[in-house]
């Protein structure tokens, strides 16, 4: 994605929904407007925690990679970051995104987490699940590890949220909404580790026998939106195109998350601009 492109989409989103996005402006000190029904098939856009607007942000839709958000926030609290884990041959043989991860090796905690947030790995997500999850049932570790996930999402009240597996594939039990998914991002900015490597461009991770992998990050807007901090991507077929991105300037934060979401770069762009405008006309 070009950063020319992604602005002039953006500033069509902008221009287009001017007026509608100033009648929500002002709605959005009650309550969500659903201003902008189109971006996706449901979203969520805050500024400094405060709803902003939102649409069928209750509606529990498949979430992609975006599971990987629960699945790196129970390896935080599990602790232990820089202890080696070896690869099982259920991570290894993880298909979609990967690393290239081989059965066998060791590769940190800390690395396989940039690994699973960076680059969506899921060799590098399904590595980490069965690592933590071995210290609660070694015979089912993954099973285990998405038992974690579902009892966490409990306790963050997560209640349109259900994991059947750590790396987002497409599953009928896996679900979650965009409300859920803004509070569950708000949980993952608040661990330090988590919120740096959201940030990340590019990583270089090591095995324990030195070998070098490389890759790029997911998310396009880390490049070509100014104050952009993360968060996460995901795509599968039956989710769609999914994103929460995060937006820091001047002191202030947005956060937006959209489920399936067929522009959603150009489409987050022009809602995060939109929802800095408010802020703007605020002090006018």
């Amino acid at each position: 994605m070009h950063a020319s492109r992604t602005f002039a989409r953006a500033c069509a989103l902008v221009l287009g929904l001017a007026c509608a996005g100033s009648r929500s402006s002002m709605a959005a000190a009650d309550a969500p407007t659903d201003a902008y029904p189109d971006v996706a098939a449901a979203y969520w856009v805050e500024l400094d925690g405060r709803p902003l607007w939102a649409g069928r942000a209750d509606a529990r839709l498949p979430m992609a990679s975006l599971a990987k958000l629960m699945a790196v926030l129970v390896a935080v609290e599990q602790g232990d970051l820089d202890a080696w884990v070896e690869v099982s041959a259920g991570a290894a043989a993880e298909t979609g995104t990967r690393i290239g991860l081989r059965r066998g090796e060791h590769v940190t905690r800390r690395d396989l987490l940039l690994a699973a947030m960076v680059r969506s790995a899921n060799d590098a997500c399904r590595a980490l699940a069965d690592d933590v999850g071995a210290a609660v049932d070694a015979g089912d570790p993954a099973g285990a590890f998405v038992a974690r996930m579902n009892a966490r999402a409990a306790e963050l009240g997560l209640s349109d949220t259900h994991y059947a597996n750590p790396c987002g594939h497409d599953d009928p039990a896996q679900h979650t909404s965009a409300r859920d998914l803004a509070v569950l991002s708000r949980a993952v900015l608040a661990e330090p580790v988590l919120a740096d490597a959201a940030q990340r461009r590019e990583i270089r991770i090591a095995t324990a026998r030195g070998r070098i992998l490389s890759a790029r990050s997911t998310n396009a807007l880390l490049t070509d939106l100014p104050g952009a901090r993360g968060l996460k991507t995901g795509t599968t077929p039956a989710a769609g195109r999914c994103l929460v991105a995060i937006v820091e300037r001047d002191g202030h934060r947005v956060l937006a998350v959209l489920l399936h979401a067929p522009e959603r770069w150009w489409d987050s762009v022009g809602l995060v601009e939109l929802a800095f405008e408010t802020v703007a006309a605020s002090i006018r």
